[in-house]
């Protein structure tokens, strides 16, 4: 009896510092997380507009705990998203030659990609568009979780 009550107790433990920390893993972003540029900021971030598009909580390979919807807007100094991204470690932002929904989709064309910079707010978001990128030889600009090799969500531009 003993060494089944010692086995339950280790087993219970052990399920709850998992679950602590695969909470610490999604908790940990958010509380990092820098402010979100407010509607000024966004604002001021798209004064040169070239395309705009949506991310859309449906797609193939965003689930509950990997989507993103918003309005983007599409400048050649600034990519900007008004809406909300669910909170992640690591997310980086892309431009893409093609729109894709799935991680296999990303894994196929990323060569082809380019990275434009990291996302570190989940509501609202301005990245800067480094020099020598030219959105407008692309068509999709995607957010994909480095750390865990997972899509976000997508959207056409063009």
């Amino acid at each position: 009896m003993k060494a089944r009550l010692a086995s339950l107790l280790i087993a219970s433990h052990l399920a709850m510092g998992a679950v602590g920390f695969a909470c610490g893993i999604y908790a940990l972003p958010i509380l990092i997380a820098p402010a979100a540029p407010s509607a000024a900021d966004l604002k001021t971030a798209t004064t040169q507009v070239l395309f705009t598009g949506q991310f859309k909580r449906a797609l193939k390979d965003s689930d509950a705990l990997h989507w993103g919807e918003g309005d983007v807007s599409v400048g050649p100094a600034a990519i900007t998203m008004a809406g909300k991204l669910a909170p992640g470690p690591d997310y980086k932002l892309y431009l893409s030659p093609e729109f894709v929904e799935t991680e296999a989709d990303f894994k196929r064309l990323k060569a082809r990609m380019v990275r434009v910079g990291d996302v570190k707010t989940f509501d609202n978001f301005v990245v800067g568009v480094p020099a020598g990128i030219d959105p407008a030889n692309y068509s999709a600009v995607i957010v994909w979780c480095e750390t865990f090799s997972e899509f976000i969500t997508a959207a056409k531009y063009r």
